[in-house]
This record gives structure tokens, C-alpha cells and sequence, in this order.
């Protein structure tokens, strides 16, 4: 210490982004938008105001720092605006913070409770099913020997075959992990994601397996995904249900 003054330790960049980062989503307005974004599709900056509750004008300054802080990716087509999550590393932030502040507050309405309890049934998490459906999924996965959770998430060669077999692409030139393990918010346990969970759920959409349901991230199983994931993965439909 020199003259009276106290040195002071120079500080941490990392800490600094770090900090910038989590006051990104410190804002309840912001955090609803990230949250319904983790459906996967993009939407306009209207959708998003009525969805948060907000002003227009009020929303659009939220979602310039959420673009400007690489959270956010947006595009422009004729008057509207449109934005999504920027990766899915992105989603996997969100969902797995939206793990750990506990369950679903009470529901104030019928309306509210319904649509809780279907996003808690089955639903999107950005590219790859959640919920209960997701954990069915998984869980016969690793029954079956398809996927292995020894040591984190992996497809076996009869995983990777079961996928072949069935007609699901895998884009193995990805960046992206082939699997990984994502924290189910409802479930509290992991489900599956990555490239084969983005595939399954994309397949299960396109050939209506799953159907979305409502303005939410909630799928349902249709009559036709239960008989084909009856056949493939040995899951019955009271587990779907």
C-alpha cells in the first residue's frame, strides 16, 4: 500500500462476460421470450410482445440486446421482423436454468392448467421432444441397448442401425454432438438431444407421429406414432397418455 491507496486485483474478463451473459436473461420479459423460443420456429416480434405482455415498442428494445448479445438470431422478410434462438446451444442453456427454479407455479385457471399439463406430457425442447414423451423415449432407447448412459450420453452400432433401419438420417458431418443428455424441466431427468434427438423429433413431425397442439411448445402422439412406437421401440400407449 502506497500514500493510503489499497491495490486492487485486475479483473477477470471472464467474470465480466460471464456477468453481461446471465443480466441478458435477468429480465422477466426476456426470459418469456427465450422460453417460448425454445419451440424452434421463428416468430414475429408481434407474436412475442402478445406472448410477454408487452408493448411492441418495449419488446423490440428487448430483443435488440438479446440479438446483439448472440442469443438471439433475426431476419427480415417484406415489413416483419423475425427472430429464433440463435443454436441449439442457446436452447440448452435455457431449458437446463429452467430446470433448476423448480416446478410449474400453481395454475390460476382451468385454461393455464390444461396447457401445463400438456407441455408436461410432451412438448418440443428447440429441435428434439421433452417432457414425458421424451424421457418414454429415451428410457426405451436404453432398454433396448440403442443408447448407452454408462458415461454420458452415446448411440451404440445398434442405435445407429436402429436409426438406419428406420428410416431416420443422421447428419454425422455435424458439429453438433451425434447425442448428448438434456435436463428435462418437468421430468428432472435427462433426455435425449443432440443430432439423433433433433432427427427423431423432426422425423416424428413430418411422417405425424406427433402433431403440435396449441400456441405452445406441446405435442401429442397421434394414433399412428403410438402404433409405430409400439413397433420400434417396444413403448405402450398408456405411456404416452
Amino acid at each position: 500500500m502506497l500514500g493510503g491507496m489499497t491495490s486492487t486485483a485486475p479483473r477477470n474478463p471472464q467474470a465480466t462476460q460471464l456477468a453481461r451473459f446471465a443480466g441478458l436473461i435477468a429480465d422477466e420479459t426476456r426470459a418469456a421470450c427465450l422460453l417460448a423460443l425454445l419451440d424452434g420456429r421463428a416468430w414475429t416480434a408481434s407474436e412475442l410482445a402478445r406472448h410477454a405482455g408487452v408493448a411492441a415498442s418495449t419488446l423490440s428494445e428487448h430483443l435488440g440486446k438479446l440479438v446483439a448479445g448472440g442469443l438471439l438470431a433475426e431476419e427480415r422478410q417484406g415489413r416483419h421482423r423475425y427472430v429464433r434462438l440463435a443454436d441449439a446451444r442457446v436452447a440448452q442453456v435455457v431449458e437446463e436454468l429452467s430446470a433448476q427454479v423448480g416446478a410449474q407455479p400453481r395454475a390460476r385457471n382451468l385454461r393455464e392448467s390444461s396447457a401445463g399439463s400438456a407441455m408436461a406430457r410432451g412438448r418440443t425442447c428447440y429441435d428434439h421432444l421433452a417432457g414425458r414423451l421424451g424421457i418414454v423415449v429415451t428410457d426405451a432407447m436404453t432398454t433396448r441397448l440403442l443408447l448407452s448412459q454408462d458415461a454420458g450420453f452415446a448411440l451404440t452400432d445398434a442405435g445407429l442401425a436402429w436409426f438406419a433401419a428406420a428410416g431416420i438420417g443422421l447428419d454425422r458431418k455435424s458439429r453438433r454432438p451425434l447425442v448428448r443428455a438434456c435436463l428435462d424441466w418437468t421430468e428432472r431427468r435427462p433426455h435425449l438431444a443432440g443430432v439423433a434427438g433433433a432427427a427423431l423429433c423432426r422425423h416424428a413431425l413430418e411422417v405425424g407421429w406427433c402433431v403440435r397442439i396449441g400456441t405452445e411448445r406441446a405435442v401429442r402422439v397421434t394414433a399412428e406414432g403410438e402404433r409405430a412406437l409400439r413397433e420400434l421401440l417396444g413403448i405402450e400407449s398408456s405411456a404416452l397418455r
